[in-house]
């Protein structure tokens, strides 16, 4: 189980690879995990790698909407630095969506399909607060963005253990864009005055 803002359940038996429950749920209930596209990645690797990006596209959609949202309601003495830095985040965060979706279709899985999929999915935290402070807002990316670093690392080991080296291969990336965001933050909080 992965702590901080939000929480991932991975369950294994033994001599069962690593899946999560909702990936289970689907593979009791008899749903379809695989497009039957070729690739050398067992049934097993598709099934969990694609539910993993699917949860990985959902929180960080809902990072991103999270991230904007405090882009717009930014303000004090160093508006437009944190305005300009959110929206630069925000964009970045964006960016990662279709290579992550994509990532998921090449392998035989399915992408999220509505706000609602997202919802579903998502391990990060709302929020819905109306008068949140610039810091209380910096603060909470921050945290956010620790732990979206978090669950890359975990899906990472869930790619190394399946032999899934693109899939891996994308997250080192993203991993360390994340770590970027996170320093920015923390160097913006740690100045505070």
């Amino acid at each position: 189980m992965i702590k901080g803002r939000a929480q991932a359940h991975l369950t294994r038996t033994p001599g069962e690879e690593m899946i999560s429950r909702q990936t289970k749920k689907s593979l009791k209930a008899g749903m379809v995990v695989s497009l039957n596209i070729p690739t050398d990645l067992s049934p097993a690797a598709v099934a969990t790698i694609s539910e993993m990006l699917r949860q990985l596209l959902a929180d960080v959609f809902a990072l991103y909407v999270k991230t904007k949202s405090f882009h717009w309601h930014m303000s004090g003495p160093h508006f437009r630095d944190h305005h300009l830095l959110l929206d630069e985040q925000a964009a970045a965060l964006f960016a990662m969506t279709d290579p992550i979706a994509e990532r998921a279709r090449k392998i035989g899985g399915a992408a999220l399909h509505s706000i609602g999929d997202i919802s579903r999915h998502q391990r990060l935290l709302d929020n819905d607060e109306q008068s949140a402070t610039t810091r209380s807002m910096l603060e909470e990316l921050c945290a956010d963005s620790r732990c979206l670093t978090k669950l890359m690392r975990a899906a990472h080991d869930v790619c190394d253990e399946f032999k899934d080296v693109a899939t891996a291969s994308l997250l080192e990336i993203w991993i360390d864009e994340a770590e970027r965001r996170t320093w920015f933050l923390h160097e913006t909080l740690h100045g505070w005055n």
